[in-house]
């Protein structure tokens, strides 16, 4: 396994207790008490997955969330946050800033173990396992460049395949424009965020029933959500 975790939080007992039962499991654990300290860590070495704590002194677990996802570096790293609080605005505010999932405190150790280990396995797995994708009436077979909706072909641009593949991959996840615009067009010239807007209502447009799996996140990017 050998993944490298990053555990944020400002409780050390925890941090402690979490760094020797995921050592059990295997993996490499590092540790953090604040948010800058974390960010300090991860410019050093970026982590495979991170557990962040939502309540912390200076910057919050949704500053860092927030930072995380608008670096091209690690955009794609999975985040699972946590808090004390059973608090419904405080777990969707943390889903809309890009976590991957999130635990209210207190929680299991195993319950935390079995889903850093389910999100690694979806994220990480080998490439030739994510090459056929199937959502709803929605199915992808990037190898092929195939797209088919209600099982009638789609046809689209490789522009449009690309942006659609980059969005398919990370289901749930958002992805910041300013990311789409590195992985798809290199920040061509002449390429700005409308760029982005015109290809996702076209591609919205051909793929008709499915157009609607594609979110706009209001003033951040899109993502790809199976209603």
């Amino acid at each position: 396994m050998n993944n490298n975790i990053l555990m944020v939080d400002d409780d050390k007992d925890l941090l402690a207790a979490l760094e020797l039962k995921l050592g059990k499991e295997g993996f490499k654990v590092q540790t953090a008490i604040d948010g800058e300290g974390a960010l300090k860590t991860i410019r050093m070495k970026v982590p495979d997955l991170i557990v962040l704590d939502v309540n912390m002194p200076g910057k919050s677990g949704m500053d860092i969330c927030k930072t995380l996802r608008t670096d091209e570096r690690t955009a794609d790293v999975p985040i699972i946050m946590l808090t004390g609080r059973d608090d419904e605005i405080d777990r969707v505010l943390g889903l809309e800033f890009g976590a991957d999932d999130y635990m209210t405190k207190p929680f299991n150790t195993r319950e935390l173990v079995l889903r850093i280990k389910g999100i690694l396995k979806r994220v990480y797995m080998p490439p030739e396992q994510k090459e056929n994708f199937k959502y709803g009436c929605l199915s992808v077979n990037l190898a092929n460049h195939a797209v088919k909706v209600k099982n009638k072909e789609v046809e689209l641009t490789l522009t449009e395949f690309k942006l659609l593949a980059r969005l398919i991959e990370s289901p749930g996840k958002i992805k910041p424009r300013d990311v789409l615009l590195e992985q798809i067009w290199e920040y061509g010239d002449g390429v700005f965020s409308r760029t982005i807007d015109t290809h996702i209502q076209r591609l919205r447009s051909k793929l008709k029933d499915a157009g609607g799996y594609i979110e706009t996140v209001r003033g951040v990017g899109y993502r790809f959500q199976e209603r």
